[in-house]
């Protein structure tokens, strides 16, 4: 997997960038500002996913992220902001990212999130703003739902992960905010709720 991390804070950029590598990401190409992007995307070709801070030099609101779709189409970009604001992730999502990622998030589960958008998914922090596939009492998402009837069923990450055809680490990002969302202490806790309400 290819990466395009572009934030003007170096330290920022700079240990999210060796997070990632020491993760087994793949190659990430890392610019100071939107300009530096363009030109990384020119010479270095598709990547697998561009990770734009919201806030640095040359991104003019959303106008950044509408010059690297023009510049690469169907790429999956994501917005990295700092201020993880319910209408910024709306106005991301608007603007065609398929992804919002505070910076308050954790390595772990800001890999996992890069992942999943890399792959294809829409990532959206719990908490910030619902998803629009978010259905039933306790707002989950069509692939969350698959992931909690997977657990339902007994089944480990790695098997759900293969019968949906996702990372494994996909799935531990869905488990890790379904039994957030369910208020759930565990996975059993989990699968009892689930049966309790019929969601799965």
């Amino acid at each position: 997997m290819k990466i395009l991390l572009a934030d003007d804070h170096d330290l920022v950029r700079e240990t999210i960038a060796a997070y990632l590598v020491g993760e087994g990401v793949g190659r990430v190409l890392a610019a100071a500002s939107l300009p530096e992007a363009l030109r990384l995307l020119l010479r270095e070709g598709p990547c697998d996913l561009v990770v734009l801070d919201y806030n640095m030099p040359g991104m003019n609101g959303f106008q950044g992220l509408a010059e690297i779709l023009r510049a690469q189409p169907g790429v999956p970009v994501a917005i990295l902001s700092g201020t993880a604001s319910r209408d910024v992730a709306e106005a991301a999502l608007r603007a065609g990212a398929k992804g919002f990622l505070p910076k308050t998030l954790g390595a772990k589960a800001l890999v996992a999130a890069m992942r999943l958008i890399a792959g294809g998914e829409t990532f959206l922090p719990f908490g910030v703003v619902k998803a629009e596939t978010e259905d039933g009492p306790f707002h989950l998402t069509r692939r969350e739902v698959e992931v909690l009837r997977g657990i339902c069923e007994g089944k480990s990450n790695k098997e759900i992960a293969r019968d949906h055809d996702l990372q494994e680490v996909t799935v531990k990002l869905h488990v890790s905010t379904l039994t957030r969302k369910l208020g759930a202490r565990n996975r059993t806790h989990a699968a009892m709720i689930a049966r309790d309400h019929n969601l799965a």
